[in-house]
């Protein structure tokens, strides 16, 4: 029973909610490990065999304390709390249980770390290291995008070639939840991609509209793994002392909009942010960042 609900709501997600791999990967997950620890407090050997009716809020705190023991962080403790909610949440629209007790339990506190990102000649150095063969000029493409659009991960290997206006300037992009927006597309990442899609047609492959951006050297569609190694590589290459996520780059992005003095509702939508509260994390970095300068150039400091 419980490993048919957990398909149905999985189904639910990808269909009705147009929620991405990531996320379903990440709520299935989630939601097994819970199963697993209902069955073992149930006093059964196989989580499919687990009761979904008999959980209440105990059950819920216990998971929770369990990985927290773990060493679990709480973001990620929290993140299994939002899935089990979400849940449950769909098992009572399908009448399949009377109460959903997630509602009641309290969400871990968050820690907040303040994001990594890089200074402006840190980025020259990492833009400037790719070579100029095809390989070289994709990645060139990916890092100015990513910096450049602020992009994340997913919306990147998930762009067409015609998703992208090169006339114009801009990149439609679909973030979380299918949600659309329109990101412009800096001269520099501009350029960087034309000299790509250039040279891509002159080696055979295909510039259709409907074709992904970025391809991989076989032809297919880039994946996330894969733009985590190019990203790393060229981390490596132009010798920066930094261990960077390409998610990273994205960081980069809003803090350098912020020195440079946008404002936060725009630096908002721009990062496809549903919440300003996501975005005001980088007010501060940038004091962080302020502070740092002070403190190294000041003589008084």
């Amino acid at each position: 029973m419980i490993e048919q609900q957990i398909q149905d709501f999985l189904r639910y997600l990808q269909v009705e909610r147009n929620a991405s791999s990531h996320t379903l990967r990440n709520y299935e997950a989630d939601i097994r490990a819970f199963t697993a620890f209902l069955a073992v407090e149930q006093g059964m050997d196989d989580a499919s065999l687990a009761d979904i009716n008999r959980a209440d809020g105990i059950s819920l705190r216990n998971h929770l304390a369990a990985l927290k023991r773990q060493g679990l962080a709480k973001n990620s403790q929290a993140r299994h709390l939002t899935a089990l909610r979400s849940f449950l949440r769909y098992l009572i629209r399908e009448e399949d249980i009377a109460q959903n007790p997630a509602e009641l339990t309290a969400s871990p506190k968050k820690d907040r770390h303040l994001p990594q990102f890089l200074y402006y000649d840190e980025v020259d150095a990492l833009l400037q290291a790719p070579d100029t063969s095809l390989a070289g000029l994709r990645d060139k493409a990916i890092l100015e995008m990513l910096y450049g659009c602020g992009l994340r991960v997913f919306e990147l290997v998930s762009l067409d070639i015609g998703s992208v206006d090169m006339s114009v300037g801009y990149v439609v992009v679909f973030g979380k939840g299918a949600k659309e927006r329109i990101s412009p597309l800096g001269a520099a990442a501009l350029d960087s991609l034309l000299a790509y899609l250039k040279a891509r047609k002159e080696g055979g492959q295909s510039t259709q509209k409907n074709s992904a951006l970025f391809l991989n050297l076989r032809g297919g569609r880039l994946t996330d793994r894969s733009i985590r190694n190019i990203v790393d590589k060229y981390i490596q290459k132009a010798a920066l002392t930094k261990h960077l996520s390409p998610h990273g780059l994205r960081h980069s992005f809003a803090t350098h909009l912020l020195e440079n003095g946008a404002d936060l509702r725009s630096v908002q939508e721009l990062l496809g942010h549903a919440s300003i509260s996501s975005t005001q994390i980088y007010t501060h970095v940038t004091r962080s960042h302020m502070k740092e300068v002070y403190d190294k150039t000041h003589p008084r400091a």
